[in-house]
């Protein structure tokens, strides 16, 4: 559903914020380790959140990639950073001159997912899900 780059991003985050809570700043090779994703692909993506204000970092011997530990970040923010609102919004198939008045054939049944995918998104917290990694309730690598 999200572009390989969308889910490094949302795992490299939630795995900084994880590590916040631990008043720990994360390298790029810790984090791509820790997210089992390419060092390079983790680098451009974390200097793109980086710049776009997601995620915060310090440079120097105690740098790293971090989060402020009372983040209200979602990940609506991070999927629109990375990939733009158009899994929101766009086609399905890909369609481009898709839309209800000239429907795909998936159209409407795609409407209900489409949705229910924002929704999620917009009331999940970076915050949230990263207490549950931290309690070990969930994983990002086995």
């Amino acid at each position: 559903m999200f572009s390989k780059a969308c889910e490094y991003g949302i795992r490299s985050v939630l795995f900084i914020a994880e590590q916040s809570q631990l008043d720990k700043r994360p390298n790029i090779v810790e984090i791509a380790k820790a997210v089992d994703s390419p060092e390079p692909f983790t680098a451009k993506i974390c200097q793109q959140l980086a710049r776009s204000g997601i995620i915060l970092s310090r440079k120097g011997p105690n740098g790293g990639f971090y989060l402020e530990k009372d983040s209200k970040l979602t990940l609506a923010e991070i999927v629109a950073c990375i990939d733009g609102d158009s899994i929101f919004k766009g086609c399905s198939l890909g369609l481009p001159q898709c839309s209800a008045a000239h429907p795909c054939p998936v159209h409407d049944q795609f409407n209900d997912v489409r949705e229910g995918l924002k929704k999620m998104c917009e009331n999940t917290t970076v915050t949230q899900l990263s207490e549950k990694l931290r309690k070990g309730e969930t994983f990002l690598k086995i």
